[in-house]
């Protein structure tokens, strides 16, 4: 029993230690939202921090005036019941008092809905088209585009995650803001990001705007969040924020090695640079 207590003890405390490099990717035990790595991710975790003290607090509210009424107003303490019907100053209170309370929780919301809505003066834009099943990734400043397939469990090399890891990474650079256009060209998918705060469905003949701005350079993964076939769960997001000399080096290779947008191939075969992992 000792022993067990000891188990459960490192292990919530590990939990707790979890370095944030490791917040690009879900953790076994975890719990709460993985942390934001883009500001709308870190406006999402605190306004849902605001929102579960608030519902906490009228649920320990609620429940001690039920069992205080339950225990004031038993049936031994009162035999008579109690003849009046209504208390005017009381219906006015427990009428005002959730009109506040829904106002504090609406006022930040709007302004988070806002905040995610609007592109903030984007330095970059891709388009990233769904398949059945796989993505496709256009960069229009830079005329290229490719497909990124997942990566099979029998191919994957050491440290790379089952299930997240593609062939092709999307590549952005860190701390610009970034204009994301989705779209599909079969059936409807969703291209979501946790650590991002963004999910925006890729809907056949319509263009979906969303933004993101990556804090840090690192590893990101996410996953084809609308049901859209049997091969929906194999539909890996995965997303590497350099910084922005990196990415310019990137993307001048990309444009050799990936076709235009237009569907030419490369002028050349060159290989890509590669990108260095990021420091834990």
């Amino acid at each position: 029993m000792k022993r067990s207590v000891l188990a459960w003890t490192a292990v919530m405390a590990a939990l707790l230690i979890i370095p944030a490099a490791f917040a690009a990717e879900p953790q076994p035990w975890a719990i709460g939202f993985q942390k934001g790595a883009s500001p709308t991710m870190e406006r999402i975790t605190s306004l849902a921090t605001f929102i579960n003290v608030v519902i906490v607090s009228i649920t320990i509210l609620v429940s001690a005036l039920l069992g205080y009424a339950c225990w004031r107003f038993d049936v031994k303490r009162n035999p008579k019941p109690a003849s009046w019907s209504h208390n005017t100053p009381l219906e006015v209170a427990w009428t005002a008092i959730p009109a506040i309370i829904l106002l504090l929780i609406a006022v930040p919301s709007f302004r988070l809905l806002y905040f995610m809505d609007r592109v903030h003066d984007a330095e970059l834009t891709v388009k990233i088209v769904g398949h059945q099943w796989y993505w496709s990734y256009e960069y229009p400043d830079q005329d290229f585009k490719f497909d990124s397939m997942i990566v099979m469990e029998d191919s994957l090399k050491a440290g790379q995650p089952r299930l997240l890891t593609a062939d092709n990474e999307m590549v952005v650079p860190a701390g610009v803001p970034i204009r994301l256009q989705m779209t599909a060209d079969d059936v409807i998918h969703s291209w979501g990001v946790p650590a991002f705060g963004v999910k925006t469905d890729a809907v056949p003949g319509r263009l979906n705007e969303s933004w993101v701005q990556v804090n840090e350079p690192g590893v990101y993964y996410g996953q084809c969040s609308q049901l859209c076939g049997v091969n929906h769960g194999f539909m890996p997001i995965h997303v590497r924020a350099v910084p922005k000399e990196e990415f310019a080096a990137w993307a001048a290779a990309a444009k050799q090695k990936f076709v235009h947008l237009d569907g030419t191939p490369p002028t050349t075969s060159l290989a890509l640079a590669p990108i260095q992992e990021p420091r834990p």
